[in-house]
């Protein structure tokens, strides 16, 4: 037997192999669309984008051959008030909407996991805002803050909420006597602030379908093992509830950080960068530079500042699972 075994499973070895390969190649037949429009239109560009980012290149389809100059482009960036201005923002930005559309999200979820008639109702009531256009959004909110929208008619006041220039810190500093502090520490502006409660708004509704889901997932007997443990209400949500959500915190995390850092529908429906450009961001800045809205075009320098902005982004959110996941994990 162990001398005709090598002969009868040869042919049968073959013919796995050969329907093996049949059935690789019909799937790389299915996915070749993709694979050719994701090379040339994604990677394809990305790579040519690159490449214009060390040249002296104008508008986009500008006639004259662009020349080489270099790290110029990038140097220059981290010379450029407007730039490191824009930076300051959308930190800003990225560290008040992360925390609180995070926060928004695991407390919605909390309260909508809850059996009570009609909560299906709720859930989709709730998550509207999540499906509706950004742009449509920012204008519904732009006639809010006005200084006679319905926001002002609350409160009382008479606020052009859009167009307050002022910062945050600024009381603060004041009253320490500090005298024109660096535009970081100042903190954001109330135009700022206003774009601010505006995203986390209709952030919240998304992240929150992502914890609800993660929530009935989890085995109700554990909260029933927790509560013959005296662990019920405020002690259950935080030594078991909290925990067990971690995986989803530090993907929403991540999530809402790319989100932040490329910002800009918002800023450039509402503001435009304006105030005084305490609503500019990296995106808003870029496109600017590269078409030539509002300043010359200088499509090199505007790719340049786009992979800073890359290279920011994969900076932080490399440094976020370094500190997030082991966390989650343990």
């Amino acid at each position: 037997m162990a001398t005709t075994s090598p002969k009868m499973t040869g042919p049968s070895q073959q013919r796995r192999r050969s329907l093996a390969t049949r059935e690789a190649l019909t799937g790389y037949l299915f996915i070749a669309p993709y694979l050719i429009v994701g090379g040339i239109f994604t990677y394809g560009l990305l790579f040519y984008v690159f490449g214009l980012s060390f040249t002296n290149l104008t508008a986009p389809f500008s006639r004259v051959a662009p020349q080489f100059v270099g790290l110029d482009n990038y140097v220059r960036a981290f010379s450029e008030p407007d730039f490191l201005r824009s930076l300051a923002n959308v930190f800003w930005y990225f560290v008040v909407v992360t925390l609180f559309q995070t926060i928004g999200a695991i407390l919605l979820a909390v309260l909508l996991n809850t059996r009570l008639r009609g909560i299906r109702f709720f859930r989709t009531l709730l998550y509207a805002p999540s499906v509706t256009s950004s742009v449509v959004i920012a204008l519904i909110f732009f006639w809010l803050y006005q200084r006679f929208g319905i926001i002002n008619y609350i409160l009382g006041t008479e606020i052009a909420w859009l167009q307050e220039a002022s910062h945050l810190f600024d009381p603060l500093w004041r009253t320490l006597g500090v005298q024109n502090p660096a535009y970081f520490v100042r903190g954001p502006s109330v135009a700022w602030m206003a774009i601010m409660v505006m995203n986390i708004f209709t952030t919240i509704p998304t992240f929150m379908v992502m914890f609800l889901a993660a929530l009935q997932d989890v085995p109700g007997y554990v909260y029933e093992a927790a509560e013959l443990d005296g662990a019920t209400g405020w002690r259950s949500f935080w030594y078991i509830t909290l925990p067990l959500l971690r995986p989803v915190v530090a993907l929403v995390v991540i999530l809402g950080t790319i989100g932040t850092f490329q910002v800009f529908d918002q800023a450039y429906v509402l503001t435009s960068g304006g105030p005084l450009q305490t609503t500019l961001t990296p995106s808003l800045l870029i496109f600017q530079k590269t078409l030539g809205r509002q300043t010359t075009p200088e499509a090199g320098f505007g790719a340049a500042m786009a992979f800073i902005l890359a290279f920011i982004i994969v900076v932080i959110t490399i440094i976020q699972r370094r500190y997030i996941e082991p966390a989650t994990q343990q």
